[in-house]
């Protein structure tokens, strides 16, 4: 009686066994690669906000204004970056001293005042940006009066020219620090440095040279 021999026998249904065996550990490798790619991935994206968190930290920035100096010196992580010449509040109208922080920031503002308004342009008293300072009309910002910067000239803003206004504001954000100081201070001193000391040198050399004439004067006389 013959035999009849099977599919599965002769290798009619399928692969012979040792060739599914080397094909089913080629697919085992394969799904192996693929979740061993999709673990670094997964890995990578989790350290990629940290580090690029770390690099792109934005330095604490604040506003130190000696008023009597008319000096505006911008500090990064307690250490000064530049100092800016300003014009200060006019003796009617002084500049208030204290601690403020910045709640608005505008490029291009429009002036309001009784029965005027003035629209961005050169003609604005508020220059190309406004920053400001949770006091209604108290901020920092630029002029269309120039000639203006290092006086005591506003009605207790803080001006400054449009190269630096435009160069500081980029900088600051809202909720930044501004500090008005009255009076020097030591710690003043420490900020401006040698811009004070020097400021205070032709100050003196200045009354020097009154009291120097006046006494000429008398001995004229």
């Amino acid at each position: 009686m013959r035999r009849t021999t099977t599919d599965s026998e002769s290798g009619l249904s399928g692969f012979p066994s040792t060739e599914k065996g080397t094909r089913l550990a080629a697919l085992l490798l394969l799904v192996a690669a693929v979740l061993f790619l999709v673990l670094v991935a997964n890995a990578s994206a989790q350290q990629t906000p940290a580090k690029k968190t770390a690099q792109t930290r934005r330095p604490e920035r604040r506003i130190v204004v000696s008023i009597p100096d008319r000096k505006l010196a911008l500090l990064e992580d307690g250490r000064v970056v530049k100092i800016y010449s300003v014009a200060v509040g006019a003796a009617d109208t002084p500049t208030p001293s204290g601690e403020f922080r910045i709640t608005t920031r505008l490029e291009n503002p429009t002036w309001y005042w009784p029965h005027m308004v003035v629209p961005p342009g050169k003609d604005n008293p508020l220059g190309t940006r406004w920053m400001g300072l949770g006091k209604a009309g108290f901020g920092i910002h630029g002029t269309n009066a120039p000639t203006s910067i290092g006086k005591a000239a506003s009605h207790g803003c803080i001006r400054i020219g449009r190269r630096d206004l435009e160069e500081l504001f980029a900088k600051m954000r809202v909720g930044d620090v501004v500090e008005f100081h009255g009076e020097s201070s030591a710690e003043l001193a420490q900020i401006f440095g040698g811009e004070l000391q020097a400021s205070a040198t032709r100050g003196d050399a200045l009354q020097v040279a009154a009291l120097t004439s006046v006494s000429a004067d008398r001995a004229r006389n």
